[in-house]
């Protein structure tokens, strides 16, 4: 019996043609392989995957495009953040040039927010431009980073620094790569779903507080639904706000500390618990500043907790470290850095600033 495929649309009304569809389903590997290829968008392939990811699912995707008879290859880079710079973007393009790559070729990003993030970039600048699709196989990269079009590098001083606004062409998700996540590569991706109900929808975010240990379990109808619900808020907000001049900002809610948190940590604080972190110290931030109320810091925090991510900043990381990466943030403005408040779960807006000195405060809180 086929396997069903729900479908949402992206519609960028600036630029109509660069309007493109996210499709999800659970184990539809050979029907993404048959829908790309049946799009006729390229001659040429090629799946631009990490050494990690290449090993459960690199290796099928091609065989299921080869046997469309579609010329394809694929090419892998290391995984993790570190990966993501600007020598593996000179790197994977040497490959692309020896492979033949030209601009009736297209990119299929396969795995994470890294592959994702680096496969776009590479896309936007290769030959001034070419065709990439998305095919996220984590938690994290199916409900945020492989939606929107942002692409982007790190850099020594800071996280994503380099990077443009550049669509996909598609997005196909397959919710059983999920399987294979580990745990913490999943609480990832529910930090980022939580997000999205606290700044968008309290009865979504109450959706997720009731299920709990069934999110946990990894029910894959439950998954599948809170990734459309998830995928459908992003895209609406996408819609809206293409290239993040305004309300697209609100999705920047906890990753203003949470990326300060990465780069500081040098990485060994993963994305998911340092915006884990950052969400919970926006909403304290929110309730010392604003009057956020405080059952709902309350039930934010237990419903992060309770997701089993670890939401404690590593006693080591100096307070003046962190705010130095914050000081260097590509969304600041001159010397403010804007940061995503609440006025209660669902109602974010964005803050001329915090001061250091309340950031210290609970920057120390969160130490303990």
């Amino acid at each position: 019996m086929p396997r069903s495929i729900k479908k949402l649309k992206v519609r960028l009304e600036r630029i109509p043609w660069q309007s493109y569809e996210i499709f999800i389903g659970y184990d539809v590997l050979s029907r993404i392989a048959m829908m790309i290829t049946n799009s006729n968008i390229a001659n040429h392939y090629v799946i631009v995957t990490d050494d990690n990811v290449c090993k459960f699912y690199g290796e099928r995707l091609l065989i299921h495009f080869i046997k469309m008879g579609i010329k394809t290859d694929i090419i892998d880079f290391p995984a993790g953040e570190r990966a993501k710079n600007f020598q593996s973007v000179l790197d994977l393009a040497g490959k692309l040039l020896d492979l033949g790559v030209d601009r009736k070729s297209a990119l299929v990003a396969l795995g994470g927010g890294v592959v994702g993030d680096l496969t776009g970039f590479l896309s936007s600048v290769y030959m001034r431009g070419i065709t990439y699709i998305q095919v996220p196989t984590t938690l994290m990269a199916q409900v945020d980073s492989s939606i929107g079009g942002k692409t982007a590098i790190d850099l020594p001083q800071g996280k994503n620094l380099l990077g443009t606004f550049y669509q996909p062409a598609g997005v196909f998700i397959d919710i059983k790569c999920l399987d294979t996540l580990p745990a913490s590569e999943y609480q990832n991706g529910l930090a980022e779903i939580v997000k999205y109900g606290i700044i968008n929808s309290e009865a979504f975010f109450h959706k997720l507080e009731v299920g709990v240990n069934v999110i946990l379990s990894r029910d894959r109808f439950f998954l599948e639904e809170v990734i459309e619900s998830a995928c459908r808020i992003k895209k609406d907000i996408v819609e809206k706000d293409e290239k993040e001049q305004g309300l697209r900002r609100i999705l920047n809610f906890g990753h203003t500390l949470g990326h300060a948190l990465e780069v500081a940590s040098e990485y060994k604080l993963s994305h998911g618990r340092s915006v884990a972190i950052g969400m919970i110290a926006v909403a304290r931030l929110s309730n010392k500043m604003l009057g956020f109320p405080e059952e709902d810091r309350q039930r934010i925090e237990l419903l992060i907790r309770s997701l089993g991510i670890e939401c404690i900043i590593p006693r080591e990381l100096a307070i003046e470290d962190i705010l130095s990466v914050l000081h260097r943030d590509k969304k600041k403005d001159g010397r403010t850095i804007h940061f995503v408040m609440l006025k209660k779960i669902g109602f974010p807006f964005i803050t001329d600033g915090v001061s250091d000195d309340l950031l210290r405060e609970v920057v120390e809180e969160l130490k303990l």
